[in-house]
């Protein structure tokens, strides 16, 4: 599930050599779909009200309209069942070709989960970790910048 995997991607002459192309829309239903697949593996139902997708500049020449996109997502589970979850999508995502960066489950006994992770070929990221208060899960997808269409 890379962004630009299988799309058009665009020569950029600067320090990033080729960036993914994708409109802003499709890059959200995107992250979209992949934080609705990270909830599946964790086993986490998520609230969809609690969603939200932030888009920033990407840098770069202004007029080209680069940008990056963080979108989070947030999903409802008891805090003694955060260090499973985690547990259960380290494993899925490894499997998946995922490099996790760090995870945790505890911090001093108590459940304070925390997954990174990175994919090797998408350029993406990944974080999901107790937070929010109460039983909150959450979940976020990082894009790197992408280029609209022409």
């Amino acid at each position: 599930m890379s962004p630009g995997a299988g799309r058009e991607t665009s020569p950029d002459a600067g320090r990033d050599g080729w960036l993914p192309v994708m409109a802003r829309a499709a890059a959200e239903d995107w992250a979209r779909r992949l934080a609705a697949y990270l909830a599946d593996r964790a086993a986490v139902p998520l609230a969809g009200e609690r969603t939200r997708a932030f888009f920033s500049p990407g840098g770069g020449p202004p007029a080209d309209g680069r940008y990056a996109l963080a979108l989070h997502a947030e999903g409802s589970v008891p805090p003694p069942r955060h260090p499973a979850a985690v547990r259960a999508l380290r494993a899925a995502l490894e499997r998946d070709g995922f490099t996790v960066t760090a995870y945790r489950e505890t911090v001093g006994g108590e459940p304070d989960a925390l997954l990174y992770a990175r994919h090797p070929e998408g350029g993406y990221f990944l974080d999901v970790g107790t937070g929010g208060g109460g039983d909150r899960l959450t979940f976020t997808v990082r894009t790197p910048v992408l280029l609209p269409p022409p």
